[in-house]
């Protein structure tokens, strides 16, 4: 899978974050079950055809980890920012979004409604 960096056009990362895009209907459904960790500078970018609320929501059954969680708007504006608990969250997003950012829990910090992303090949 082609990795891809992000960048935060708003307010530049103080750490590189590299994310692996998930455009396929298989890819979204497995997402990062099962995986035993995340590294913080790592992360999964799930892109959807069309912006909406609950085909973006995510849910926490199966995942071993809490994530950091960054909804994007078709625009790659951040319109929501959540920390999801393994086994314990269904997040549904305030806003329509397109693009869903899982990342470390470490990287929560980093992120803010309005800001604009940004990625670019490796």
């Amino acid at each position: 899978m082609t990795r891809y960096r992000l960048f935060n056009r708003t307010r530049p990362l103080a750490q590189p974050l590299w994310v692996r895009l998930c455009a396929s209907w298989w890819c979204r459904l497995r997402g990062l079950m099962g995986q035993p960790a995340l590294a913080p500078d790592d992360g999964l970018l799930f892109v959807w055809p069309r912006p909406g609320r609950l085909d973006t929501a995510i849910h926490m059954f199966g995942m071993r980890f809490d994530l950091a969680v960054v909804w994007l708007s078709t625009e790659r504006r951040v319109v929501d920012v959540r920390l999801a608990r393994a086994w314990r969250s269904v997040l549904v997003p305030r806003a329509p979004a397109r693009y869903v950012l899982e990342l470390h829990p470490e990287r929560y910090p980093d992120f803010r409604i309005g800001d604009r992303l940004d990625w670019q090949r490796a």
